[in-house]
């Protein structure tokens, strides 16, 4: 189905199952002196929108540019929907691509931008013509077909950077740090807008991002990436809720670091509080624990503080506390309810499961 007559809106089924299957096999990329990709296994399902999550130099770029065939692997395989695709150029896998730049030509309007791609495909004028400004309205720029890209804003520009590779219809479209250089509201918009799109068009989409915020809001599974290896992928929730690693709690999210000790399988004693562990296996011994600031709450009575900031966020308060053993600890909470600095109060824990790594560790 083209793009000129799609309509449905992004509930609407039917229109889903568009995009391709895609699988890293056991996908492993060497330059020289670093190895960036060890060994990635992931499959992303027709239609899925998953998000590479990690920190610079993870590997994450990397593997997009792989897929994209972009950078050629050391060793594995790229399957589009059981194709291997690893021995083809880039413009021969039928993939979509917006990068961190709009990349725009600046002689040509944005109509022009947009046929682009169908020109070089040969595609007859008229239908180029049609399927670029339905492209466009899709993106809201349909009146902008004549400008250049020196007379729009730069959420404007990454819109038609979008149109033009969603234009030629490809199965997979590939996102690489597309929002970095916008501003924060502007970023937001556009977030919402590419994954409203995804959803109408069924698009297989890998999204490259270091911003935790944007992969947990948009994606439908997030991979941590760590070291060149996918550290833990899953839904949103249950990377924030369920972090299987140290490195996923301190990435994903905020988390209080605590001494703790595991005497009893499956459970570990924080500041004489015993909490349940995501990883039941978790030898015994001393640990650091990672506990959500949602997850420590004021109380009448329990562990003894002091306040040493509250920040005002909107919706909620940001408060640190200084425990009786030096520790500081961030609680989440209530925006109507301030405090001083100098305050005295008590803390408890929801008792919700931790992520812990062995004291010892880096």
């Amino acid at each position: 189905m083209s793009l000129a007559t799609r309509n449905a809106s992004p509930t609407d089924t039917k229109t889903r199952g568009a995009g391709a299957t895609v699988e890293f096999r056991s996908v492993v990329k060497d330059f020289p002196g670093h190895r960036a990709l060890d060994g990635v296994d992931l499959t992303l399902q027709p239609g899925e929108f998953v998000a590479l999550l990690g920190p610079s130099g993870c590997g994450k770029t990397t593997a997009l540019r792989v897929l994209g065939g972009l950078e050629d692997a050391t060793s594995g395989s790229i399957l589009i929907d059981g194709s291997d695709v690893s021995g083809l150029p880039a413009n021969k896998r039928d993939i979509g691509m917006v990068f961190q730049s709009y990349s725009l030509f600046p002689h040509l309007t944005v109509l022009s931008n947009v046929e682009f791609g169908l020109r070089m495909r040969k595609v007859e004028r008229d239908e180029r013509r049609t399927r670029a400004l339905a492209a466009l309205e899709m993106v809201g720029l349909s009146e902008h077909a004549s400008r250049y890209a020196h007379q729009l804003s730069g959420g404007q520009q990454q819109r038609v950077a979008l149109s033009r590779a969603l234009v030629t219809e490809p199965r997979v479209l590939l996102l690489d740090e597309p929002l970095s250089a916008l501003d924060a509201r502007v970023r937001v918009q556009l977030r919402d807008e590419i994954r409203r799109i995804q959803i109408d068009l069924g698009i297989t989409t890998l999204f490259v991002t270091h911003d935790q915020e944007e992969a947990l809001a948009v994606a439908d599974r997030v991979a941590v990436m760590r070291s060149g290896t996918i550290e833990q992928i899953g839904a949103p929730e249950e990377l924030y809720t369920r972090a299987k690693t140290s490195f996923v709690a301190e990435f994903v999210g905020l988390s209080n670091r605590l001494d703790g000790v595991i005497d009893t399988p499956g459970f570990v004693a924080v500041e004489g509080v015993t909490l349940p562990l995501i990883d039941q296996s978790a030898p015994t011994g001393a640990v650091s624990a990672y506990v959500r600031p949602e997850d420590v709450v004021f109380s009448s009575e329990g562990i003894s503080a002091e306040v040493v900031s509250s920040s005002f966020l909107g919706s909620f308060r940001r408060t640190t506390v200084r425990l009786a053993s030096g520790a500081l600890v961030r609680v989440q909470h209530g925006a109507t309810a301030p405090l001083a600095i100098g305050d005295r109060v008590f803390l408890s824990f929801t008792g919700a499961p931790v992520a812990v790594k062995a004291a010892d560790a880096s």
